[in-house]
């Protein structure tokens, strides 16, 4: 059976009409997928009852974060610290706007996405140090902000949900900040492409082989194989023991099934609480280009009922695993 064979039907219809990326140039790609984001955006505003502020905090450079909180909300609050995805060469922090007011609304929590600076202009380290500037910030200003520092979550979709696992592992290590969850959305963690859903995944409509290599030398920069960071690219971390419980969502045709399903095992067998959701008949990004699929409308209830144990006011955490 092939690809197109073993796709949601909702996602098969769509396919046709999802844009090309070509990242060979990423200032057109940044300029495309921005049409396409202020299309899609439309005339969106952020709900009367939630409030939406931009604050630089510091760094080197300064880092900017947004705060999204709940109108008349008291007490300490949980927090998502969010990662904005786009291949660690396209994004904003803008991008993620209507989920994060959302999560405010359904579980009462505090959501700080972060601006980090994009490759290539910027490769690794700094988009990960402008993550832990600002976790650092939200961290030490947890009073000033209503939050509850014991309830910090952090997470991220694709690239951002593998800065999101990198930045976990950089806190454990430097010891810093305290992280009580990861939500990792088919995130992005191994440059070697090395898996047999690494290269399976070709279609041209979807984020197959080439823009991943794109990508992750955009990210790299220069460095060799034998020089990657594991912060740069979380597979490649061999001690995953005190990281904090994990949730975690890939797609059965996500070119990142291997590495996400066998990061979510690691995290297991090191001992860390771990829910692993693999969405049959999915693609990378699945969510956003048909969330009426029957496939998304599952993952969207996972994800929200997953946010509301973590951030809501009786939080449980994450467990167990499925394949949805």
């Amino acid at each position: 059976m092939d690809f197109l064979d073993r796709l949601d039907p909702r996602l098969a219809e769509v396919l046709p009409s999802i844009p090309l990326l070509d990242l060979h140039d990423v200032p057109r790609a940044r300029a495309e997928r921005r049409e396409l984001a202020a299309r899609a955006r439309g005339s969106w505003q952020p709900p009367e009852t939630v409030t939406v502020t931009d604050t630089l905090v510091p760094g080197e450079p300064p880092v900017r974060v947004r705060v999204y909180r709940r109108r008349g909300t008291t007490g300490p609050a949980a927090c998502l610290y969010w990662v904005h995805g786009g291949g660690h060469v396209l994004g904003d922090v803008e991008q993620d706007d209507p989920f994060l007011c959302d999560v405010v609304l359904d579980t009462g929590a505090v959501c700080v996405p972060v601006d980090w600076r994009r490759a290539p202009e910027h490769p690794f380290p700094a988009a990960l140090e402008d993550c832990h500037a600002g976790l650092r910030w939200v961290a030490d200003h947890a009073d000033d902000l209503g939050l509850d520092p014991g309830r910090l979550v952090v997470g991220g979709a694709s690239s951002g949900g593998g800065l999101a696992a990198g930045l976990a592992l950089l806190a454990r290590d430097r010891g810093d900040v305290g992280i009580a969850g990861q939500f990792l959305v088919y995130p992005m963690l191994d440059d070697r492409a090395v898996t047999p859903s690494s290269r399976a995944i070709t279609h041209p409509h979807v984020w197959n082989g080439e823009s991943n290599r794109l990508a992750w030398r955009a990210y790299l920069g220069g460095a060799a194989d034998g020089d990657v960071s594991p912060y740069a690219a979380p597979a490649r971390a061999t001690d995953l023991t005190g990281l904090p419980p994990t949730w975690l969502a890939t797609a059965e045709l996500d070119l990142f099934l291997d590495e996400d399903v066998d990061y979510a095992q690691r995290l297991i067998a090191a001992g860390v609480p771990t829910e692993l959701h693999v969405y049959r008949g999915a693609v990378h990004g699945f969510d956003l280009f048909a969330p009426d699929a029957e496939v998304s409308r599952r993952y969207l209830a996972d994800r929200a009922a997953a946010l509301c144990r973590a951030l809501g006011p009786a939080a449980a955490g994450f467990s167990g695993a499925s394949a949805s």
